[in-house]
């Protein structure tokens, strides 16, 4: 039996599609299935969690959560525990791999380490990543990516970036697509609001949610849809974008919120807009398709690996084309439906067990290099 430490220092309840991915790999792993013992190695926020018997569950984990005593919050702290604390604590436990599921790890460790790149955001595009911080995760990403045994990554686009930008070869990459909720996600099916849109994501400029706003301004009022936006922490920095273009009326900006309220708002949405100008894989596009919400998405490499032909594309930097549309699919209900068929269809080709499956061939294909 071979034990792997899964490091579990980022999560911490607020860190979204990162969170997701472990969550669903590791709920479709038996303990002890394929000759491999699971630590996790808990955030103190996590842990608190635990202790607390609140939504820090961790049922989903087939194996020992372990208090770390670091925060994933604090962003000094948890880079210290990424670059020093993770290697001591496998040294400690035992461990003969490391799974570091968040772009980051150890820079130097003597048990072998699996690394997840899920997209190099910092070096494709720095200026979408405030200047230091850039710098920082940078330096942090090529010093773990350098030390890994394998590199797990999430699609073809981000296997490129990783050749191009840490200069690993592609025979240490294995790509593993994820993969959104199957279709018995929403037992009973809502009824949808007939022009109500979606949009997901936190507010990191390369998300693009100004211009979709500046789009649905340009939507003239009797035909203008409401959109909900989700994903925001504290104060939301499109607020101010709202009032400026006096959407107050159409336009709903929505926290963080429960993975039962986001599968409502997916349910029951006529479409979901997605105009972000860079992705590691895209994943709300896939989860709006496995729900049978339409998309329209932008004309980016990556997303048309995980829509293909069931998704609308248009250019993340033409607010009129994004415009027209938004009007013209809702104002045609045949091919809101076409589209919602090619979503479900498409979603069905990606599968959360094969995603764990493949990441576990992966740790074994790892621990069998030594």
């Amino acid at each position: 039996m071979s034990r792997v430490l899964v490091d579990l220092l980022f999560f911490t309840g607020r860190k979204g599609g990162m969170e997701s991915y472990v969550r669903e790999i590791y709920s479709r792993i038996e303990p002890g299935a394929d000759g491999l013992e699971f630590i996790g190695l808990a955030s103190s926020e996590l842990a608190a969690e635990l202790a607390a018997g609140g939504t820090g569950d961790t049922g989903w984990f087939p194996g020992e959560i372990v208090d770390s005593g670091i925060s994933g919050e604090n962003r000094i702290e948890w880079a210290r525990g990424e670059l020093f604390g993770v290697a001591r604590f496998a040294r400690r436990l035992g461990s003969d791999l490391i799974h570091c599921p968040a772009n980051l790890g150890p820079a130097w460790s003597r048990v072998p380490v699996v690394l997840t790149v899920h997209d190099l955001l910092p070096f494709r595009h720095p200026e979408y990543v405030p200047g230091a911080y850039s710098r920082v995760l940078r330096t942090m990403i090529r010093l773990a990516a350098r030390g890994a045994r394998r590199i797990l990554t999430v699609s073809a686009a981000s296997q490129t970036d990783i050749v191009r930008y840490l200069r690993v070869p592609e025979s240490r990459i294995d790509v593993v697509p994820l993969a959104g909720h199957g279709p018995a996600a929403s037992p009973t099916p809502l009824p949808r609001l007939p022009r109500q849109l979606l949009a997901v994501g936190n507010r990191m400029p390369h998300k693009n949610f100004p211009l979709l706003l500046a789009a649905l301004a340009l939507v003239p009022e009797g035909a203008r849809p409401q959109l909900v936006v989700t994903g925001s922490h504290g104060d939301d920095p499109l607020a101010p974008v709202v009032a400026t273009l006096g959407l107050e009326p159409w336009v709903s900006l929505r926290g963080w919120l429960h993975p039962d309220e986001l599968d409502r708002l997916y349910a029951e949405s006529s479409l979901i807009v997605f105009p972000t100008l860079f992705e590691g894989f895209g994943l709300p596009v896939l989860e709006a398709m496995s729900r049978g919400c339409p998309v329209v998405c932008a004309d980016i490499p990556v997303l048309h690996e995980v829509a293909g032909d069931a998704a609308v594309y248009v250019s993340p930097h033409d607010a009129a084309a994004l415009a027209a549309t938004i009007r013209s699919l809702l104002d045609d209900p045949a091919e809101l439906a076409r589209r919602s068929d090619l979503g479900r269809d498409r979603a069905r080709t990606f599968s959360w067990a094969t995603t764990a499956r493949d990441t576990v061939a992966s740790l074994q294909r790892a621990l069998a290099e030594r």
